[in-house]
């Protein structure tokens, strides 16, 4: 190839590409607007909370930030806001093996931040991050799931719970609930109310789920032994 061509060819490749980036930034710019819903007076002072006790040190956010701790662009949709609440608060008082300390974080400011969190988790991130991949808790081996298999799944419940080394460790190892002594009918009323049966419960009420529907997942509790 010669000089010139060479020369030619850098000169117009460059610019082919410099039209691509104008092109793809326009369109960026045009479509930003619509991928966060408003910024409101309370996810701002959210954000002051976040930065106020430095959780970019240990979190991540939307790819920024560290990965001492879990991602939180999404932690909204895997945990209920009263357990957010109540854990960012006190830690350790929700979950004695969490890593994180007591910050000393108020009763507002946790509000305040789960507003921020919630607002992050709105915005349209085109699937990232992509969710973690989850073996089904049971239902192995081609076995159909029963109802209340269903709901524990629908309803997020490995979220915080742990079935046979499958899910989340916020809450209670779940694989031998079952023998605990407790019946569908003691269940039913934690599911409904926790608090009643258990006074330092983080877990949220689903008292807003059909009651049908709690009581096929107090009897699929039942049978985890």
């Amino acid at each position: 190839m010669s000089n010139k061509a060479a020369r030619n060819l850098f000169i117009f490749g460059s610019l082919f590409f410099f039209v691509i980036f104008l092109g793809l930034t326009v369109d960026t710019m045009n479509q930003i607007d619509g991928r966060a819903p408003e910024i409101t007076k309370e996810v701002d002072a959210g954000k002051m909370v976040w930065q106020k006790y430095d959780c970019i040190g240990c979190h991540n956010i939307l790819g920024n930030g560290s990965y001492f701790a879990p991602d939180m662009t999404t932690v909204v949709a895997r945990k209920p806001s009263g357990y957010l609440k109540k854990f960012l608060m006190d830690p350790r008082g929700v979950n004695p093996k969490a890593a994180m300390p007591k910050l000393g974080i108020t009763s507002q400011e946790a509000d305040q931040l789960v507003s921020f969190l919630t607002w992050i988790s709105q915005i349209n991130t085109n699937g990232w991050p992509p969710k973690p991949i989850l073996a089904v808790a049971a239902g192995v081996g081609g076995k159909p799931q029963s109802r209340g298999q269903q709901i524990y799944q629908e309803q997020s419940c490995s979220a915080c719970h742990t079935i046979n080394g499958i899910g989340g460790t916020s809450g209670p190892d779940l694989t031998r609930v079952g023998a605990s002594g407790k019946d569908a009918a003691w269940h039913l009323k934690h599911l409904k109310d926790p608090h009643s049966v258990v006074p330092t419960s983080a877990m949220p009420a689903y008292d807003g789920v059909p009651e049908a529907d709690l009581k096929e997942l107090a009897a699929y509790l039942v049978t985890l032994k």
